[in-house]
């Protein structure tokens, strides 16, 4: 079985690019430097239509902590409805307790509603963040998820690759364990050897200066407002390539 790459895209654009990459997913995120939230309606119709790929949305009102109060919960609710109706392929979420532990009422909920279009269910890096890794994965199996994204508890996948190993032998093929978080075209053969993975996610972002002939000279230190972050097809095809070597 081959190594297969999701590539979280902030736009449709970078989808786009992570489709001629070699990815067989995105997941499709507004406002990466918070960890992700749930993109515009407009940019997940636009991405399904441009993409003969998976194409799975993030489904998080807002960044932060994953405690989320009742107008928060509806409107995820909500959300998700969206992305069925639009025939995404999955969306990507994660609820927990002031205990860190799975809040499974709300997960199940949101679960059964993705379940109603036939999505796939993506419990997200919130499980990174759970009191008890062990039985918080036993928790995501009762709940019907199909993968966890994760970089085992730790800051990044390279730092948590002993666990992320732990991780996928207790899951044993009951459900993906998608490593996650910091993942480079560099690292991940290192990793793949290391966990024994059959998926990945990193966003595998090139930044390309914009096409703006004038820049204002107050802003000449703001760079960033010249420039565009994309997906890098490049970077996702090596990536690939390099996992499958391991």
């Amino acid at each position: 079985m081959n190594i297969v790459a999701e590539v979280c895209a902030n736009s449709a654009q970078s989808a786009i690019e992570a489709q001629k990459g070699g990815a067989v997913r995105v997941e499709l995120c507004d406002n990466l430097e918070e960890g992700g939230t749930t993109p515009a309606l407009s940019q997940i119709e636009f991405t399904r239509k441009n993409l003969n790929i998976q194409v799975n949305v993030i489904i998080r009102p807002r960044g932060g902590d994953f405690l989320y109060n009742d107008l928060e919960f509806e409107m995820m609710k909500r959300d998700i409805h969206h992305c069925g109706q639009a025939k995404c392929d999955g969306v990507v979420f994660g609820i927990l307790n002031t205990d860190g532990t799975i809040d499974k009422l709300r997960n199940k909920e949101l679960v059964e509603i993705a379940h109603q279009y036939g999505m796939s269910t993506t419990f997200h890096r919130a499980f990174d963040r759970c009191s008890d890794l062990n039985k918080s994965l036993e928790d995501i199996i009762e709940l019907g998820c199909d993968r966890i994204l994760t970089s085992g508890g730790m800051k990044t996948a390279p730092e948590g690759k002993d666990i992320l190993r732990q991780l996928i032998e207790q899951a044993n093929n009951r459900i993906i364990i998608m490593p996650g978080g910091g993942i480079t075209e560099n690292n991940i053969a290192d990793l793949a050897k290391a966990t024994g993975l059959k998926e990945f996610h990193g966003s595998f972002r090139s930044r390309y200066t914009g096409e703006m002939q004038y820049q204002s000279p107050i802003f000449d230190n703001f760079n960033e407002e010249y420039s565009i972050l994309l997906s890098d097809a490049e970077k996702i095809k090596l990536a690939i390539e390099n996992a499958n070597k391991a």
